[in-house]
């Protein structure tokens, strides 16, 4: 049997999942087992989960058929876990490292408590960590081992259970469980603290508490459910009330009690208003049924605020609160007044757009910064004119770029009135970066995140753990994110990522890419043209190179040399180069172009053509192996710089552990396996295929359908999803030519 059993209950937290999880599998204390409560998460919890399961014996996975609640949760993890003390961490909070170690040593020197409290500290998305405000409650002086009532100021430690070792025969014994609802540490932590005979604290931040920006905590969330705590605070009492030798508690819990009231009526964000008079009637009506004799209200306004309560005077308390909101309602307003002077740089037309009504029929298109008319936002332009041709197109376009606009599609310059009154009025607003900062969302606008790619480097807030990489305002970014309404993935990994460095109240839409439904629908016809208009003479083999960015290169230092890539390949293979500018002023270069061996599509308007012409791409640590990959056709990737990228830049994975195929980290060995074959064999294809099904789960030719579906004509239910062993692709380059040649 283990020492520690850790009880994770887990619902819609697979952002934050694999670190929970990587906390407590990387401790230095081995001996625990962890019960993963999936409570039936409508996302990809359940499936990390078990994937964790695979690879560590001592996690053991309950998926529940329906959810039934942070507290029953637990429960059903209570009963499998076969530990000696039982610990809770809930599963987007982590262990700090060596706190296992701790608790197990602390428990120990202690004499095996049956109750050992330690400490927390709360993280924040822009990096910060602040411990416990009332850490001091567990400095480690007088008795190792004591009673809550030689202690009783550890009543004032925040209502969780999270911070705690059990012993498991001393919750058999009470008959502790969880109840269902909002507040259901309550009762557990009051009553558990109040009975144990021996207790012990640990003065080190052990559990680290996510203070999630985008309001994951449900007791932020705005419902009648915060009636919940009257519940709650009536088997407090019923507890205390059915054992004699606990009376002396009445008083302590009271004030708890009245406290937690309190709290709930004033914060905002709980209670709705139409609500609030019926919660304080019902608080009075507890304040005056438990009302301990001979009770002292605390001193000031907050004394008074008792007395309110005890009268049952809610006139008067709603009275105060709005004079309290009407001063901050005077501070408010000083604040917008100067935020509307800084806006200034609008312009006034922009201003006056904004407050004409939105055209419901209207939506606004941008790629790239503005810089084409491309990727998702192109995809699913076409579609929307296919499904829902009444709602007009416009695209803005930088102006130097607006010659390149192709022909037919209706395109603003940025920054003209004409753009500024889109995109005040616009319905639908469709990217796949951010609008600049000044685009102000309106109430009833939509905004649609489509994001361009697949992340193998860190992105988001996880580039605050490189900061050689970034010189990025994150702040600013999260502002940007919290526009977003709808944000699309291609896959489940990508969604996890999206919705934990961007943590912001959008909805992630599981489509796959608009821009990757060619990939799989294309026709032979469709791959012979993309061929032809590159100049690809048939029987050539293009191999399509398209290496990444790097932040810690000042300038651009090609990683092959082309010359002798070209001259070693031989005659019958083209490079088509998308990136950076090459050798420009290289004879040598200059005569490969001329002769059709190197052909320079950095300018080429739509990737996806050249993905369609390409039989092989080579690339390093572009996303665009995750789109390219759709086709099944071989990848290979060159790699002569990953130690010093992935760890200047940061990246999910060891793509050299788990590539899409073939791997080299030298010219000579890149040319070695383009020369044997090596790339297309069956060991590069086992990779590609283990990498199709991770990342391209979603991609089945009816991505853009799906996002038009859902955001444009609101259909609830996405369109189900092509078995992925029944999906086709588009056909190789040599089956095209094939096909050519019998006709």
């Amino acid at each position: 049997m283990p020492r520690l059993s850790l009880v994770v209950p887990v619902y819609k937290v697979q952002g934050y999942l694999p670190e929970c999880l990587d906390s407590i599998l990387g401790q230095s204390y081995t001996d625990f087992e962890i019960i993963a409560v999936d409570d039936c998460s409508p996302d990809g919890s359940g499936a990390i989960l078990d994937q964790y399961a695979e690879r560590d014996a001592r996690i053991h996975v309950i998926h529940l058929t329906e959810n039934v609640g942070l507290g029953r949760a637990r429960n059903a993890g209570l009963e499998k876990a076969r530990g000696d003390y039982i610990l809770f961490l809930d599963s987007d909070d982590t262990l700090s490292d060596g706190a296992l170690a701790a608790i197990s040593e602390r428990l120990e020197a202690t004499g095996d408590p049956e109750i050992l409290i330690y400490d927390y500290a709360r993280t924040y998305w822009d990096g910060q960590i602040r411990r416990n405000q009332r850490a001091d409650l567990l400095k480690e002086e007088g008795p190792d081992v004591f009673r809550l009532a030689d202690r009783p100021q550890l009543l004032n430690l925040l209502q969780i259970v999270w911070n705690k070792a059990y012993r498991r025969d001393f919750i058999d014994r009470l008959g502790l469980t969880f109840p269902p609802g909002y507040y259901e540490d309550a009762p557990w932590t009051f009553c558990s603290l109040i009975s144990a005979e021996r207790m012990a604290v640990l003065d080190r931040v052990c559990v680290y508490y996510r203070q999630r920006r985008e309001g994951g905590n449900i007791l932020k969330t705005v419902s009648r459910k915060h009636f919940d705590v009257f519940d709650q605070y009536r088997r407090v009492f019923e507890f205390v009330d059915a054992r004699e030798e606990l009376a002396q508690w009445r008083t302590p819990l009271f004030r708890k009690m009245v406290d937690h009231y309190l709290t709930v009526l004033e914060r905002p964000g709980r209670l709705p208003q139409n609500a609030r008079a019926e919660f304080f009637r019902r608080a009075s009506a507890d304040y005056r049924a438990r009302l301990p004799k001979d009770f002292q209200r605390p001193a000031g306004g907050r004394g008074h605020k008792y007395a309110l309560l005890e009268r049952n005077a809610y006139a008067a308390m709603a009275s105060a609160t709005a004079a309290l909101k009407l001063r901050r309602s005077v501070k408010n307003r000083a604040r917008t007044v100067l935020s509307r002077s800084k806006r200034s740089a609008m312009g006034v037309f922009y201003q006056s757009q904004l407050r004409l009504p939105i055209d419901e029929n209207l939506a606004v298109f941008s790629a790239y910064w503005s810089r084409s008319v491309s990727c998702n936002p192109a995809a699913i332009d076409a579609e929307l004119a296919r499904l829902a041709p009444h709602i007009r197109r416009v695209w803005a376009i930088r102006p130097d770029a607006m010659d390149q606009v192709p022909e037919g599609v209706e395109a603003v310059p940025l920054g003209s009135r004409e753009y500024w009154a889109a995109m005040a009025r616009a319905k639908y607003l469709v990217n796949n970066v951010n609008f600049a900062d000044a685009v102000v969302k309106r109430e009833g606008q939509i905004h649609l995140q489509t994001h361009h790619g697949t992340p193998l480097k860190t992105m988001g807030l996880d580039q605050q753990k490189y900061p050689a990489s970034t010189n990025m305002d994150f702040a600013k970014l999260l502002e940007r994110c919290d526009r977003w309404d709808f944000s699309l993935s291609s896959n489940s990994f990508s969604t996890a990522v999206w919705e934990r460095v961007y943590p912001c109240s959008y909805v992630s839409l599981e489509t796959g890419y608009p821009r990757n439904d060619i990939l799989v629908n294309a026709s032979f016809e469709d791959v012979r043209r993309a061929r032809a208009e590159l100049g690809l003479a048939a029987g050539t083999k293009a191999f399509l190179y398209m290496p990444t960015h790097r932040e810690y290169q000042p300038g651009f230092t090609p990683a092959l040399d082309l010359a002798r890539f070209a001259e070693e390949l031989g005659p019958d293979v083209t490079l088509m180069l998308r990136g950076h500018y090459f050798y420009g002023n290289s004879p040598h270069i200059a005569e490969l172009r001329r002769s059709g061996r190197i052909i320079d599509v950095s300018g080429h308007p739509r990737v996806e053509e050249l993905y369609l012409a390409a039989d092989a791409l080579i690339t390093d640590y572009s996303s665009a192996m995750f789109d390219y990959a759709v086709l099944d056709r071989p990848i290979i990737i060159y790699a002569p710089d990953w130690d010093i990228y992935s760890a200047v830049r940061g990246t999910y994975f060891n793509l050299l552990e788990e590539p899409p195929g073939a791997v080299a980290t030298s010219q000579a060995e890149l040319i070695r396996l383009l020369g044997s074959d090596e790339y297309s064999g069956p060991d590069a294809a086992e990779r590609r295929a283990a990498f199709r099904r991770r990342f391209c789960e979603f991609d089945d030719g009816r991505a853009a359908e799906r996002v038009v579906r859902r955001v444009f004509l609101g259909e609830e239910s996405l369109l189900p999803f092509v078995p992925f062993a029944e999906r086709s692709h588009a056909p190789t380059p040599d089956q095209a030519l094939e096909l050519v040649e019998r006709a």
